[in-house]
This record gives C-alpha cells, structure tokens and sequence, in this order.
C-alpha cells in the first residue's frame, strides 16, 4: 500500500528523522510514539505527500485512499454533523445528491414527454445506490456519530454551534464512515471522553483497513496496534506487537546496546593501550597502523541515553487541610432548561485521589468547576474545609499564557523561589538547558502544557482539580504527571481519559451518572471488577442497581481489558516486594559468599600442615567462627525476608 525508503527529513539545519524505512500493508496497524518534537506528524504528513522529503523514496499503490485526522481541524460549516459525516461517504454521498435531485425532476417531469426517461434514470441511479449499501449510511454515520458522544439531537445542530473539540470528533466520524484504504490518525484521543475512548478502541480493532496512529495513550495503543514505531533521536525503529510488549523489548534492546557499547569500549581502550605502547616501536610498526586504521572505521555503539526518562521531581507539601477538603451539599445546578444536578451531596477528603468517570454529557466537567469554585451552584452550598486551597487546571490555562514571554520569566512570576528554583521546577517538566529561555508562543502544545501544568504546581494547594491535563503530553511528560499525582500529599480530582493514569493514580472513582455523583472506595481496577459482578448478579441490592448503570455506561470487559486487569494485579503484587525483594536478593548473594567462606576455611583447616604454624591456626580458628556468625546472621535475615515476601505478596493480590 505505502512504502519509505530511507526517507530523511530536516527542519532547517535540524534533522528531524533519517534514513526511516517502513512498509504499511492491508492490515498493519502500526502506532507511532515518541517526545513532542520528535517529528511524528511530519512523518504523517510525509505519507499523505503534503510535505517533501529531503532524501529517499515514498511509494503509493495506485489508487490508495489515505483518511488523515490531524492534531486540528478546519471549521465546517454551512450543514449539520449528520449530513457532512455521510457527506464524507465519496460516491455514494454523489449518488445521494443525484436522487435528490432526480426526485425533484420525476416530480416536475409529470406529464411531460422525457417522464419515461427521467424515471429510468432515477431508476438506475437508485439501483447503483442501493447496491453501494446507500440506504444504511445514515444508520451507519448516526451509530459512529453515537460511539463518539453524540445525542440524537446533537446530530442534526448546525456545526457552527459546536466547540473545537466537538468539531474533531465530526472529522473523526467522517473519516470513519469513508473507511479509507489507509487512515492516518493525529492524536484521536485528545477531544474524547473515556466512554469514547474505549468505543473507537473497539471499532479500530475491527478496521478492515491499515491504520497509522500517533497516540501517547498506552491503553488505546495496546487495544489497536500490532506494532509499534518508535521514533526518537531523528531513528525510526521498529518493534512486533502492541506497547507494553514494546516496553519490554525496548528495555532487552538497551540493556543489549548497553552491554554491546561497554564490551567496545573496553576492546577499544586495549587497543588504545597497544597503540600507545608500541606506536614507536619498528618492529611493531605494521601492527599499530593496522589497529589505528580499525578504530578509524569503527562503527560507534552509544549507549542508550535515559536521561529523559528519569527526570522526578517532589512537590513542595502544601499547608495540612482539615479532613474534609470540600463538600457539596444539597447543591443543584441547571444550564437553562437542562438541569444537570439536583441534591447532589459529595464530600471529598484530605490525600484522596479521585477520578470522575461517566458517560458524555453528565456533567463530569461541571462537578469538577463545582468543586473547584470556578462556578457556584444554583441551589445548595460548596463547603471549603478548614486551611484549604484549590488549584484547578483546564485547556483554558494553556491559553492564558503570555505568548510574548519566556518560559522562565512565565514560571519566576508565580513562583515562590524562596520555596522552589524556578529552574529545578522546570527541569522537572522536562525544559533543561536553552528551553527556559525560549518564547512561549514558539512552543509546541505539549510543552505549553507542561508549562501550565509547572505553574499551577508552584504555588502548592490542598486540592487539585485536573481537567484532561495529558492532553498533548508525550509518554515521558505523562510519566511525570502520574509520579506527581501519585506522591502529592494532597487531595486530587481529576477527569481524564487516560485510564492508564487512572489505574495508577485514583484511589477513588465518582461515577457521575444521571443527575448524581456515586463515590466508590477503591481504584480503577476495583471498579471494573464490581461492574463485572453486577453484571454477573453476584452483587446485590442497591450496589447492583447503580454498578449495572456503570456497566451500560462503560461497556463489559473485553478479552484486552482482563489481560490488563491482570497485569495490573502483577503490578500491584510486583510494587508491594520491590523493596522486599531486592534486599532478599542481596542478602543472598552475601549468605551465598558466606557460606563459600565458611567452606574454604574448612577445608584449609583439615589440611595437616596448617598445624605446623600455631599463630596460622588461631588465626584461621578465629576467622572460621566470624565467618559461620555471619552466615548465621544471613540465614536469619533471609527466612525474615522471605517470609516478609510471602505475607506482602498475598496483602497484594487480595486488595
């Protein structure tokens, strides 16, 4: 279908990729990741023939239909959601214009000589149109324009009443319903709640087409993909399966470059050492200008650069909240004559983490603003607890920036640099070196929101309110934001499709469904499991009746969602005997070397002429005892370790 052969690609005197080769055919679905800037929409845009490339080939098979979604779209006007998602169909959206038309002319044709005739051509033109699966495009557009979160009614609005992010998912919808030959997908994920997520999750599994799709969102990617591109570095390397089995090639390839690099630079620095030894030496002349020409043409093995990947940073604690941070109480909210909560009633508490999850259109974004104080309740009461403060991020602070400003001199106003180097902050959000100092309005979207995420963290608060905060963040900078979240002693709510982030962070889950707000104990993964019961009936009484709403909501679990349930048990069990573990592995290797000691001094002990040298022999008596003490002490330290491992190890899988 598509071919690259070597293409190269440079902005400027930067080089973006190289020497990149890849072939797409029918069924490959490949996901792209990488940092921000590392060239993955040029790369996209390289495929569709926007862009030129620099050096190689690009190869399309004749007649290839490519469907490309970018990060943005261009606002559609002039007809509904429903009429340009079918619009996108190609040649039966031309046939359906035809009838109409044609409907018009057999109408205004009675009685008219050319009325056989006009019947016979709105004849062969319905035949086509049938035969095209015509009649179940308005169906088909209507069940993928529902799958992306949109009411009936929503489907036949003027488009012009839509927000950006509404305005995506119809680009989405039409290039689905087209079905291209090759779909290019730009970030899908970033305008979609988690109900929508997981519904375009299912419906690419099920593509007949190939598929080439930038995502930071490791769920979606490991539900989609069959292989994995990582490009980094200006290299495209390629590795078989979804991305958690990328991660774990990627991490035997390193430890493989890694071992490889070291291996040559010890071969190179002994033949550093026979240049320099004998580099005057006549006889040995032949010699060293052969080693000297080898090292010439040595192909280099670097190895592999983490830093990106290691970066941490822990937040300045925030002032002690009482135990209840904010309360909702008998509040009510409506929006004209759509009333979205009436006596709702939700307490949020001191260290919780909580992710609000819900169907498109509950209100999760209006609960968190509630929270927050960024808009009062019609009725009722929001109750801040005692000494607490709140920060809420959402798109809207990436905007607020002051575009004619640099990063630094953007974070130095807000932050407290009594209390935190600006540059250690920034540092920790991944801007180093010359970054501080670029302008704002030069940034990419993931780095201006990282710099807001970076300010709103500066001035520590009690309560955090996040609204999507991965959006256009790569894996690294959502790696950071997951540790953040994870270690901040304070309390966080937060809305994200991300479940990823979800199943790492959230200790709690508010299912916002019909009018109301349902806090329930436990994370991500707890969640999903009482679902499952629900659905089983092995849950009784009320809890039955609102985890059934949970499941119709987010859909059963699916064969990938079990493997992960899963892992994540392994995770759970694999972070409780970490630490356990690694000092049982070490108490080992010393109980190992131990008793090797306590074996060779015995064996120098029955040796008859150790006894001819009494000093020699209280010496070695002495060192006998201090060695099998040791042991000892080991032997002990592991039967506590071991049985420490046991015990964590069923806490884990229990809870």
């Amino acid at each position: 279908m598509l071919t690259l052969a070597g293409v190269t690609k440079a902005h400027g005197s930067r080089v973006l990729f190289r020497d990149v080769s890849l072939q797409i055919t029918p069924g490959r679905r490949l996901g792209l990741v990488g940092p921000n800037g590392a060239g993955k929409t040029t790369l996209l845009e390289v495929m569709t023939g926007e862009i030129a490339i620099d050096q190689g080939d690009v190869r399309r098979s004749k007649g290839l239909r490519i469907g490309y979604l970018r990060q943005e779209i261009a606002e559609l006007t002039g007809r509904n959601a429903l009429a340009e998602v079918m619009a996108a169909a190609g040649q039966l959206g031309e046939l359906e214009r035809q009838l109409s038309v044609l409907e018009a002319e057999v109408a205004a044709s009675v009685g008219r000589e050319d009325h056989e005739q006009v019947l016979a051509t709105y004849g062969e033109a319905q035949a086509r149109f049938e035969q095209l699966g015509g009649y179940g495009l308005e169906a088909a557009a209507r069940k993928v324009l529902a799958g992306l979160g949109f009411a009936d009614d929503q489907m036949t609005r003027d488009l012009r009443t839509f927000s950006g992010g509404w305005m995506m998912r119809v680009g989405l919808a039409r290039l689905l319903v087209a079905a291209p030959d090759l779909l290019l997908l730009d970030e899908p994920t970033n305008h979609l709640d988690l109900n929508s997520v997981r519904w375009l999750e299912f419906f690419l599994a099920e593509y007949a087409g190939a598929l080439v799709l930038v995502s930071h969102d490791r769920d979606f990617l490991n539900g989609v993909v069959n292989a994995i591109v990582e490009l980094d570095a200006g290299r495209a390397t390629e590795y078989a399966g979804d991305y958690a089995a990328f991660v774990e090639q990627r991490a035997l390839r390193r430890e493989q470059q890694r071992a490889a690099a070291r291996n040559q630079q010890r071969k190179v620095a002994q033949t550093e050492a026979f240049i320099e030894r004998f580099r005057y030496k006549a006889s040995k002349a032949r010699q060293v200008q052969s080693r000297v020409k080898s090292l010439e043409r040595l192909d280099r093995v670097e190895e592999p650069d983490e830093r990106r990947r290691t970066l941490r940073f822990r937040f300045p604690s925030p002032p002690r909240a009482g135990r209840e941070v904010v309360g909702l109480r008998g509040v009510a909210k409506r929006y004209g004559d759509r009333v979205v909560y009436e006596h709702l009633d939700l307490v949020i508490e001191r260290g919780q983490k909580v992710a609000l999850v819900g169907p498109n259109g509950a209100g999760k974004s209006t609960l968190l603003k509630l929270l927050a104080g960024v808009i009062a309740p019609d009725k009722g009461e929001r109750v801040l607890g005692h000494n607490a403060s709140v920060s809420y991020f959402a798109q809207h602070q990436i905007d607020a920036l002051d575009t004619s400003s640099t990063v630094l001199a953007e974070l130095t106003g807000v932050v407290d640099t009594a209390q935190v180097n600006p540059r250690s902050l920034l540092g920790s959000f991944l801007f180093s070196g010359d970054d501080v100092e670029k302008q704002v309005k030069v940034l990419s979207g993931g780095e201006r929101s990282r710099l807001a995420l970076a300010k709103m963290m500066a001035d520590p608060a009690n309560l955090l309110c996040l609204d999507e905060p991965t959006n256009h963040l790569d894996m690294a900078s959502r790696d950071m934001l997951e540790d953040a979240v994870v270690e901040y002693p304070g309390a966080v709510v937060l809305i994200t499709h991300d479940r990823h982030l979800i199943r790492s962070a959230a200790d709690h889950i508010v299912e916002v469904q019909d009018g109301g707000a349902t806090l329930h104990p436990g994370g991500w993964v707890d969640y999903l499991e009482r679902i499952e019961r629900a659905r089983a009936g092995a849950t009784p009484g009320v809890e039955a009746a609102a985890t059934a709403r949970a499941s119709a909501a987010n859909g059963s679990l699916n064969a990938a969602e079990r493997r992960r349930l899963e892992a994540d048990r392994r995770k759970r069990v694999d972070r409780a005997t970490r630490p356990l573990r690694r000092d049982l592995e070490r108490v080992e290797r010393e109980l190992g070397a131990a008793e090797a000691r306590v074996a060779q001094l015995q064996t120098r002990l029955a040796e008859p002429d150790v006894y001819s040298d009494g000093e020699q022999v209280r010496e070695l008596v002495a060192e006998h005892d201090r060695a099998k003490d040791l042991a000892a002490r080991l032997f002990s330290d592991w039967e506590r370790l071991a049985t420490a491992v046991e015990e964590a190890t069923a806490r884990a899988q229990a809870g």
